[in-house]
């Protein structure tokens, strides 16, 4: 069965992840280093683990099933899932794929070479209506994507 998993400490779109599950009758797992809130519903399960680094990350990938969904704004850990064979969409409703995950990488690395350098300060911009309406668009167009692909398991 088709599952949603949330890389959930900073991830911005937990609502719109719900709403869509819902609709879709998906369950969801939020996967975080600290105890945080979420809806009373049988769908939706928080897995709290512990702090450090990547234990979040490393707990999605062992979890983690082909033509599942990752939400994150983690480009390794889209790339760790994809390996697995799940499909990962970036907070701002950007696609992972084989073919952009090494151009995001670079531009990763080189927006970082600039921060250090002191020519670019602060983080990412705020996420934007825009962001999350294209978030919405990727989110519904993937699972109807895995949906037709696999229509016995897809319940």
């Amino acid at each position: 069965m088709l599952h949603i998993f949330i890389d959930a400490d900073a991830c911005p779109v937990k609502q719109e992840v719900f709403r869509v599950a819902s609709r879709y009758h998906l369950a969801v797992t939020l996967v975080a280093n600290s105890w945080m809130r979420i809806p009373n519903e049988w769908w939706i399960t928080l897995e709290v683990v512990g702090k450090g680094l990547d234990v979040a990350d490393d707990w999605i990938v062992e979890h983690v099933q082909p033509d599942d969904i990752v939400i994150t704004a983690d480009i390794p850990l889209a790339s760790r899932c994809m390996k697995q064979g799940a499909h990962a969409i970036g907070t701002t409703g950007r696609p992972f794929t084989e073919d952009s995950i090494g151009h995001v990488v670079a531009t990763r690395d080189l927006l970082a070479e600039l921060r250090g350098t002191g020519e670019i300060t602060g983080g990412p911009p705020p996420l934007q209506k825009r962001d999350r309406s294209r978030f919405l668009q990727q989110l519904d167009e993937a699972i109807q994507s895995i949906r037709r692909e696999h229509p016995l398991t897809s319940t």
